[in-house]
């Protein structure tokens, strides 16, 4: 069964969300699902490109971070520490300078006198460890340097999605196209974990930050005073991956894309009356499954209706959603 930490928003109103395109969440996502066994679904050339280019040492060294009994990344060590706009490039440098004593320190805050084992022989020779920990996580840059850059479109898409979101007072529809993992419930933000707890966003600024690894990529910390950060997938990983990305086109920006993502703007175009479900995903070319989620997420957020006559669910815009499709059209 899945079981998921919650995140209370408070008044979506008054929530202050961006985009921060940050490539420390993604480094993080890349090696937990290469070697650690994590599902974060990576691309198989991914995969592959992560593990070859990696240090030998490297599944053994990132180890500890992984158990399953005691999973947790001191703060140290996360590239994601400040969510600031530098580059990798910084951060890997101060991951690399990094004092012994301040991973010792926040060892000591996670665990307190009860480190788990697989800790103890970090602890023992904290600067041997902290140097290939370092060199793994250069090498992973370096592997996904040139993906990395190749997103740029795609991030630049996903700021003007999360800002038209905002801009036209719908934070709720920046939140429920995040992943298909997360469940927005009102005014709760749901995400999977395997050790749940709940938060409370306390009127913090919510960075949202897109990972360029795989499509269930599922990243967050909530524990900053001034600021709480969720990973969620890019769009196109696998084209993404493997060099396919369709070129940028210089057309003039469509605000319903923008807000509501290529599927849910199509879904909203084409049920002005009521239309059938099945014919509607072979209309629009998408998997039943996924106009399924899609509908879902339309409909928790109002926009649209789905109702059964017979054997067959029809589909059709409520009100609400009528109103929001014409504001974004004309």
């Amino acid at each position: 069964m899945n079981s998921y930490s919650r995140l209370q928003l408070g008044g979506l109103s008054e929530l202050r969300i961006q985009v921060v395109p940050h490539p420390g969440a993604s480094l993080l996502s890349l090696v937990a699902d290469a070697f650690g066994q994590r599902r974060h679904a990576v691309p198989g050339p991914a995969r592959k490109a992560v593990r070859t280019g990696a240090p030998a040492h490297a599944e053994i060294t990132l180890r500890p971070l992984f158990t399953p009994e005691h999973p947790a990344i001191p703060d140290c060590l996360t590239p994601t520490g400040t969510m600031s706009h530098e580059g990798a490039a910084h951060h890997l440098e101060q991951l690399r300078d990094l004092p012994p004593d301040t991973l010792l320190a926040d060892l000591e805050a996670d665990f307190g006198g009860e480190v788990p084992t697989q800790w103890r022989h970090v602890i023992a020779h904290p600067k041997r460890w902290l140097q290939g920990y370092a060199q793994v996580m250069q090498r992973t840059w370096e592997t996904m340097q040139p993906v990395w850059a190749a997103a740029g479109d795609a991030l630049r898409r996903e700021a003007e999605r999360v800002g038209a979101s905002m801009v036209f007072g719908h934070p709720e529809l920046a939140l429920s196209a995040l992943s298909v993992r997360y469940r927005l419930d009102g005014t709760v933000l749901q995400l999977p974990d395997t050790h749940p707890e709940d938060f409370d966003l306390l009127g913090r600024r919510l960075a949202l930050v897109p990972v360029a690894s795989g499509s269930e990529a599922s990243l967050f910390a909530f524990d900053a005073p001034d600021i709480a950060w969720v990973g969620y997938p890019l769009p196109n990983l696998d084209a993404l991956w493997s060099g396919r990305l369709p070129q940028a086109r210089a057309t003039r920006p469509d605000p319903a894309r923008l807000i509501l993502g290529d599927a849910r703007a199509a879904i909203l175009r084409a049920t002005s009356a009521a239309t059938h479900m099945g014919n509607l995903s072979s209309t629009l070319g998408y998997a039943p499954g996924t106009m399924s989620h899609h509908c879902a997420r339309l409909e928790d957020a109002g926009l649209i209706r789905r109702c059964r006559r017979g054997q067959h669910v029809m589909v059709h815009r409520t009100q609400l959603g009528s109103e929001l499709f014409d504001l974004l059209t004309h």
